[in-house]
């Protein structure tokens, strides 16, 4: 069933992936067809909710999944511009979909869908990273610093393609991050300031930089150069990573160069 659920995920979701440049004028569209759509629909061995089709759009269980655009012409389900299920049986309680692999899904209306409201919550957008404090208190040369760290969700959005548990593409949306460092010096402060992800296109390549988060920041060593603080820029759900690294000097002034990625 996983596997089903993820077939229909991966070609409702495959509009994000087209691009701009085609002129192509799309058919006719099928008020009518697209009418009897409107409606939960579940798979008809399983009786497993699958997706919800209201006004124009295609809605998922997942609440962590951006909803679809679609359109029927003639015998065909259209999502975006180019995405499209051969329609193989349609009523207003049957729904036959080929997805081009010779393979055939099954559905059937819900007869009562308010059973799965619950199912259509708000789309939510996930926050990677709850608000996390972390004090450091180092001593060089007989003095005595501290180091505040706060990462903190901001209201900026990454829109993401991952793959899921099933090696299927879906896309998903994410909060950002600002991280705050404040250094002092017993009661001095000697640097403070807010780091963004926009303050990094210098050393991260743009088409990572879009797709990624501003993970997290982390205190390494001091040395006579100052205090050295390594940020991580890393793509949700991926393993992929660029670490940047910072270095405060003792009297606030702040240098930065890439270290691995």
């Amino acid at each position: 069933m996983r596997k089903l659920l993820g077939t229909i995920s991966l070609l409702l979701c495959g509009f994000l992936l087209i691009g701009c440049g085609s002129k192509q004028k799309r058919p006719e569209e099928s008020k009518e067809a697209k009418a009897l759509l409107q409606g939960v629909w579940e798979d008809e061995e399983t009786d497993e909710v699958l997706f919800k089709l209201q006004g124009d759009s295609v809605y998922y269980p997942d609440s962590t999944s951006m909803p679809a655009y679609f359109m029927v012409a003639a015998d065909t389900l259209y999502i975006g511009n180019s995405t499209r299920f051969h329609i193989e049986k349609h009523s207003e309680h049957v729904l036959w979909l080929s997805n081009g692999d010779d393979e055939v899904i099954k559905l059937h209306k819900d007869d009562d869908p308010d059973d799965d409201v619950e199912e259509f919550s708000e789309h939510q957008i996930q926050t990677l990273t709850e608000v996390v404090k972390k004090d450091t208190v180092i001593y060089y040369n007989g003095n005595r610093y501290r180091l505040y760290f706060a990462i903190n969700p901001t209201k900026y959005k990454v829109k993401l393609n991952t793959v899921n548990n099933d090696g299927l593409e879906v896309e998903n949306v994410y909060y950002d991050n600002i991280i705050h460092l404040s250094i002092f010096n017993g009661s001095t402060q000697i640097f403070s300031r807010d780091f963004r992800k926009p303050q990094y296109e210098k050393k991260v390549p743009a088409q990572f930089l879009t797709k990624s988060i501003l993970n997290n920041m982390e205190y390494d060593k001091t040395d006579a150069e100052g205090f050295h603080v390594n940020a991580s820029l890393c793509t949700p759900g991926n393993a992929s990573c660029y670490m940047v690294g910072h270095v405060i000097s003792f009297d606030g002034k702040l240098t930065t160069k890439l270290l691995e990625y």
